[in-house]
């Protein structure tokens, strides 16, 4: 399958704090990634080392993005390209309505955008949320929806999706995992799909709702046990992390 993402050898620090040490992790076009790992173990840092966050600064290694080495790149030039991210817990944005920015970016990709607007709003049981501030006083599986709702208008080609499951309630994580679906085109033949997914879980409840190709393990800054999802999450919740990556072994 062809690559689309390709981290090598990554170390990355914040501050004098180095936080990640030589990741690697390859993914390819249409393949859907899990990240499991205990909380603090740097799985969030990954997905904002790979987005570009201004305070996270390489040490050695670099990011390849559809063949290109994105390693320098900003945030936005990184998007352009195709990497989008959903937070775990993304900031209000005042002043600006959901609404807005989704029709911002489905215009620029086809024009009058309106009835899709519509559409996708309300798959997500979102119509009556397009006129507020982006995630100004949402629950948290609103929020979640929110953030997804957006990445489904940017339809990037990578997504990287930070603890979706966690916060979220039964009837919001059906919706969550409907959303997530739609975005990995996981209607399509796993050779047809065009989107790649990396997606971040502490509980792994979302797997539930959404087959993964691959997992691995992360511990202490670094990757791990590449495997089977279920069979990984089964070993960690018999091992525990650390039982795991001593059965496993290193990557």
């Amino acid at each position: 399958m062809e690559r689309l993402l390709d981290v090598r050898d990554l170390t990355v620090s914040v501050g004098e704090k180095r936080i990640l040490r030589d990741v690697n992790l390859q993914i390819a076009k249409g393949e859907t990634v899990v990240l499991f790992g205990p909380n603090g173990c740097g799985k969030t840092s990954l997905l904002k080392a790979i987005m570009g966050g201004l305070e996270y600064r390489v040490e050695s290694g670099n990011i390849r993005f559809k063949g290109k080495d994105v390693t320098g790149l900003a945030i936005d030039e990184r998007a352009r390209l195709g990497i989008g991210m959903a937070y775990q817990r993304p900031p209000a944005v005042r002043g600006v309505k959901l609404g807005e920015i989704l029709r911002f970016c489905l215009e620029k990709r086809r024009g009058n955008a309106e009835e899709e607007l519509s559409g996708l709003a309300r798959k997500l049981n979102l119509l009556d949320f397009l006129e507020r501030d982006i995630n100004l006083g949402f629950s948290g599986g609103e929020i979640k929806r929110s953030e997804l709702l957006q990445l489904i208008g940017q339809s990037p080609a990578f997504i990287m999706l930070d603890e979706p499951d966690s916060g979220v309630d039964l009837v919001n994580i059906h919706l969550v995992g409907q959303a997530i679906n739609e975005l990995l085109e996981k209607d399509k033949a796993a050779a047809k799909r065009g989107t790649a997914g990396l997606i971040v879980t502490h509980s792994g409840y979302i797997l539930d709702y959404v087959n993964a190709d691959r997992a691995f393990v992360m511990l202490d800054g670094t990757v791990y046990c590449s495997g089977n999802p279920r069979d990984l999450l089964e070993d960690i919740r018999t091992k525990g992390y650390e039982g795991c990556v001593q059965c496993r072994g290193q990557i």
